[in-house]
């Protein structure tokens, strides 16, 4: 059995062009077509009312210390609420928030746990406001953050405000996947240039309340969701604000990490059958941003497992017996990055070896996910060091 030699290196164009050509390409189109957008200037008394909502699910040990910071925005106090949606937590979390009702801080206890996304849309229902902002309970804002977000929706045609989220490392306070996140926020700025950002970061976004559309309650990533069903109702713009600053630390450990990108790949396969519509020419750019940066990305796993198979079936062919060589060692990089302590120099290059192989194989995860059937939304804590976050150089 034999294969043809074309199928091989369409598949490898096919990869090459979601990782290495389209961000050549989306920094040309943005340039040509697209336009740096300047916020508005805005006063206090021409900021719209706000309310930031925070989905909680046993979250005891971070959650006061995500409200202290919450209220030491510079946001003018009579227009801004901050709102705890407790998914049925069995801890503490209630009491802790209920500590802050005389300082404005409002609780919503959903004593039975229904998953984040069923939580989100019974606490939308709840809220006021014209703007919600969305935030995690592990998440730090900066003072400023809410106010950058909200001086945006001045511009009527502006739907949502993606922030820029700062990792850091739990032990160290570096970032284990800084190159990559840099890429990602490289190509948001971009799209968002063209007009053309798909959805925004969980962390820190913000989004006009009225535009709101209820998610499917099994729904795994609402931070992309939210934005672009609200896109499909309103066509409202997305755009992406650096200066909107919120901190985070990353997951302690590979298999956590790991866990978290298998279950984004899953979500990822679950939003086309939500979001296939903004595949439709009609819709400029999203459409060409949509599939490059997110369907083919999506499929990489299958390209990269074709490549596999047929540079395998040609091996009795001097080129793709080293091709077949060279993949082979390339994911090999995998393990062998994981028991090396550090790495330095060049050396460097096999952690982005490791980490393309790694992202790519959770998404195989997330899709065998995906088609066993994703029944809920529920979501368990990803386990963090009590201290909040503190600055890094990486960024999301």
């Amino acid at each position: 059995m034999t294969a043809n030699p074309d199928i091989f290196w369409t598949f490898f164009a096919l990869v090459a062009y979601a990782y290495v050509l389209y961000p050549a390409v989306i920094w040309s189109l943005s340039r040509l077509f697209g336009q740096k957008l300047h916020p508005p200037s805005i006063t206090d008394a021409e900021l719209p009312t706000a309310t930031l909502l925070i989905a909680a699910y046993n979250e005891e040990a971070v959650i006061a210390d995500r409200v202290e910071n919450a209220l030491r925005s510079d946001y003018p106090k009579d227009r801004f609420r901050v709102v705890v949606a407790s998914d049925g937590s069995s801890d503490a979390t209630p009491q802790i928030v209920s500590r802050y009702a005389d300082r404005g801080v409002t609780l919503l206890d959903y004593k039975s746990r229904r998953g984040k996304s069923s939580v989100l849309n019974a606490a939308m229902a709840e809220v006021t406001g014209d703007l919600v902002l969305l935030s995690d309970a592990n998440t730090h804002f900066d003072p400023d953050a809410p106010r950058k977000l909200a001086r945006w929706f001045r511009d009527p045609s502006i739907g949502a405000v993606c922030g820029r989220l700062v990792l850091t490392d739990p032990a160290t306070g570096a970032n284990a996947d800084g190159m990559y996140w840099k890429y990602e926020t490289f190509l948001k700025k971009c799209e968002s240039r063209l007009g053309a950002l798909l959805g925004s970061n969980g962390a820190i976004y913000a989004i006009r309340r009225d535009q709101y559309v209820p998610i499917p309650p099994n729904t795994i990533v609402d931070d992309f969701v939210i934005p672009l069903l609200a896109k499909l109702k309103t066509d409202g713009r997305i755009v992406y604000d650096a200066e909107a600053v919120a901190r985070e630390e990353t997951a302690e450990n590979v298999a956590a990490e790991f866990r978290r990108r298998a279950r984004i790949g899953a979500g990822g396969f679950q939003a086309i059958a939500l979001l296939w519509r903004l595949l439709d020419p009609r819709h400029g750019w999203v459409a060409f941003t949509f599939f490059s940066h997110k369907i083919l990305r999506w499929l990489c796993p299958f390209f990269l497992i074709g490549m596999l198979v047929t540079s395998a079936l040609l091996i009795d062919r001097p080129l793709y017996r080293w091709l077949l060589a060279a993949q082979v060692a390339f994911y090999l990089m995998w393990p062998v990055a994981n028991l090396l302590p550090t790495l330095r120099g060049p050396l460097k290059l096999l952690r982005l070896a490791a980490m393309f192989t790694s992202m790519n194989v959770a998404l195989l995860a997330g899709f065998w996910r995906w088609l066993r059937g994703i029944r809920r939304g529920t979501w368990d804590r990803t386990a963090r060091l009590q201290a909040p976050p503190v600055a890094a150089s990486a960024e999301i």
